[in-house]
């Protein structure tokens, strides 16, 4: 079913950009498809506002592949991978700590965020569009080098919703 929806979006990216529409718009409307919408979102202007404030910051959780987490993320970001995601990585953390989940496009994420929820966690958003998102609204991401312009692009396939940085698919 995600599939159909990815290929729906795909079209529609073709039919909006024909008619003059941002590639921004076929986004959301893949997005809209994608999400369960089990999770409050957080877009990514309010998230970089947030980080801003020097008090009562959020916790960011990249639930991406170490691959992924290795050429970039968002700073301060703490590593926790969807794959083989435990609530016991975050047995340090207390329920009520405001936390931002994210991955490529937020699907990853929102998953991780569900179980966050279920798991007694009461102020959980993941990050509307993901790290794509992010970049496309030029945020900065960094690696262990510091901050950088590359973003592991997922595969070719999503890799059509990154517009900003450079795709890296290793």
């Amino acid at each position: 079913m995600k599939k159909l929806y990815l290929a729906s979006a795909t079209v529609w990216l073709l039919i909006l950009q024909a008619c003059g529409q941002t590639t921004g718009s076929a986004y959301a409307l893949m997005l809209k498809g994608l999400y369960s919408h089990t999770i409050p979102q957080l877009k990514p202007e309010q998230l970089y506002q947030q980080l801003q404030k020097a008090e009562n910051k959020p916790l960011l959780l990249d639930t991406r592949t170490a691959a992924e987490h290795k050429v970039s993320h968002l700073n301060g970001a703490r590593f926790i991978a969807y794959e083989n995601f435990s609530l016991s990585l975050l047995k340090d953390v207390p329920k009520d700590t405001p936390i931002i989940v994210y991955c490529s496009v937020g699907y990853r994420s929102e998953k991780i965020g569900e179980q966050l929820q279920q798991a007694g966690f009461n102020n959980v958003h993941n990050l509307y569009g993901g790290i794509f998102e992010w970049i496309n609204q030029e945020y900065p991401v960094y690696n262990k080098a510091g901050q950088t312009n590359k973003v592991h692009a997922y595969s070719s396939t999503w890799g059509i919703w990154l517009e900003k940085g450079e795709k890296v698919y290793e």
